[in-house]
């Protein structure tokens, strides 16, 4: 017991037809099929998104400048004064 043999197998494909139908067999598997492939090219686009996202070492130390803080306007009624507001930053990791 515990091993999965060709009898086991073939039972099992038996099982998957009854319950399926041999005419959407094709369909499931094409859409698993896309479903991968989203996948995978979700993934290379997250990867891609986190290399571009990765600080680069600046070569000239003249070249880096401070960044500017933004400030967020008032709403009338709300206040009178502009304030500065903290950017999200990057987990680092």
């Amino acid at each position: 017991m515990g091993q999965i043999g060709a009898r086991e197998l073939v039972l099992l494909a038996v099982i998957v037809l009854l319950i399926f139908g041999a005419k959407r067999l094709p369909d499931i598997a094409r859409s698993l099929g896309k479903s991968a492939r989203i996948l995978k090219s979700e993934t290379a686009a997250m990867k891609a998104e986190n290399a571009s996202a990765a600080p680069q070492p600046a070569q000239d130390a003249e070249a880096q400048t401070p960044p500017v803080a933004k400030t967020i306007k008032a709403a009338p009624g709300d206040v009178t004064t502009a304030r500065p507001v903290e950017e999200p930053r990057p987990a680092a990791g």
